[in-house]
């Protein structure tokens, strides 16, 4: 009687699919081993390696290279001198929702300036009469209508906090920014529930 183990190894030894992948692969793995080791591939810049000292010099050149680095700007600005600096102009979105209308204007009456541009946001989940009432106590405050740097934004959004409705209403209150005054250097997002400490004066 035959061995039953001894019939199940003579069939995998018998079996070759497997050899012609295995030597196919070896094959590879040994030349590439071979031709990394003995620097068959070269890089590029050794073939071109005269070239290589001329890139160096144009780019150690700073007046050559002074309109695409940021620096440069800096620099300048830095240079300049300190009694010619302006506070900087800032972009406000101050966004709320259902019951956040007081809340936001106690915000924007903190944080106001009038070298400053101001947006505010109720999304849907406010109802329509709270955005009136908004619209109508920046429309009725005498130091907004003057300045004319407060809107509140027409078209409500619904907004899922930490989702892409918050930045698409970011967006399109930066939008609005853009097209209404270029007037501003930077851009920040506050909620009704913020409330700063510190005056921008």
């Amino acid at each position: 009687m035959r061995n039953p183990l001894s019939r199940h190894s003579n069939r995998v030894f018998n079996d070759s699919k497997w050899i012609i992948p295995f030597l196919a692969s070896l094959l590879v793995s040994i030349t590439l081993i071979f031709s990394a080791i003995f620097g068959v591939f070269k890089a590029p810049y050794d073939r071109y390696h005269h070239q290589l000292p001329f890139d160096i010099i144009s780019f150690a050149k700073t007046e050559v290279s002074n309109g695409y680095f940021v620096e440069s700007s800096l620099n300048k600005v830095l240079n300049t001198n300190s009694s010619s600096f302006e506070p900087p102009r800032l972009a406000y979105l101050i966004s709320g929702t259902k019951g956040d209308s007081h809340r936001m204007m106690r915000t924007l009456q903190v944080i106001y300036h009038p070298r400053n541009q101001y947006v505010l946001h109720l999304d849907l989940e406010a109802p329509p009469r709270e955005r009136l009432e908004l619209a109508n106590a920046v429309k009725n405050n005498p130091t907004f209508a003057v300045v004319e740097n407060v809107r509140v934004m027409a078209q409500s959004n619904l907004v899922t906090y930490k989702g892409p409705t918050m930045i698409a209403s970011t967006l399109q209150a930066i939008a609005i920014l853009l097209k209404e005054s270029l007037d501003w250097d930077w851009f920040i997002n506050l909620s009704a529930s913020d409330y700063p400490l510190v005056t921008q004066d």
